[in-house]
């Protein structure tokens, strides 16, 4: 299925890259494929404190609408402000440009809770 190994997952189908302290947040692209056309992203003002296990968004497609969750707790550092333009690129590039926000973690060790890339292709049934 081509689920990177660098990330770390969550049922929910969101992915999670560590980098340093801080962790970019995006979909997997079977979580794009499924919503089809994603047609608007809701993402968090930068410096908003984000949850582990809570959502932080909605992604919204014309099939439906959905929460985003995060699997690690910190404050928004960065949102990809090209997704208000261009929601699209979630589903034409869910793994690298359609990212959606990073977060510095509150304890980047958190992430490591988080099923692997076997575990979430498991999942899936791959």
């Amino acid at each position: 299925m081509g689920v990177p190994a660098d990330r770390r997952y969550l049922k929910s189908h969101e992915w999670h890259r560590l980098e340093g302290d801080f962790v970019t947040i995006g979909i997997t692209k079977f979580a794009a494929d499924e919503l089809t056309d994603i047609t608007y992203v809701s993402l968090p003002a930068v410096g908003k404190q984000v949850t582990a296990g809570q959502t932080f968004g909605e992604i919204e497609s014309v099939k439906a609408t959905s929460d985003l969750y995060s699997g690690v707790t910190g404050v928004v550092a960065e949102i990809n402000g090209k997704l208000n333009d261009s929601p699209e690129l979630v589903n034409n590039d869910s793994f690298a440009g359609g990212w959606m926000i990073r977060v510095k973690a509150a304890d980047p060790a958190q992430i490591n809770s988080l099923m692997t890339a076997q575990q979430y292709e498991a999942q899936l049934g791959a």
